[in-house]
């Protein structure tokens, strides 16, 4: 899999600011086919930082349901798969420079 295809985007929460200021640990959404080893590379290649260490959640599907004026709609969100990666001490992300 290529690097720009793992990563997807990040994870911009008031947990994931908190874990990233306290713990230097970010929240990355990642493509579900991408393991640990793939994630850490792509980190290390886009940010230029030395990955720790990777864990990998698969969140998943949620039923949801709507009432419209045409009756209830049932879908279904997606499942996807989110990697928190805990960054070398010293080294930081700046998520928000382009913002």
């Amino acid at each position: 899999m290529k690097l720009s295809e793992v990563l997807i985007k990040p994870i911009l929460t008031e947990k994931a600011n908190a874990q990233s200021e306290k713990q230097n640990k970010f929240a990355f959404r990642v493509n579900r086919k991408a393991n640990k080893l793939e994630i850490k590379d792509a980190v290390e290649a886009f940010y230029g930082v030395s990955v720790k260490d990777v864990h990998t959640i698969v969140v998943p599907a949620k039923n949801k349901t709507r009432y419209t004026k045409a009756g209830f709609i049932q879908g279904q969100k997606p499942a996807y798969k989110k990697a928190y990666v805990t960054v070398a001490e010293g080294d930081s992300i700046d998520l928000y420079g382009s913002i």
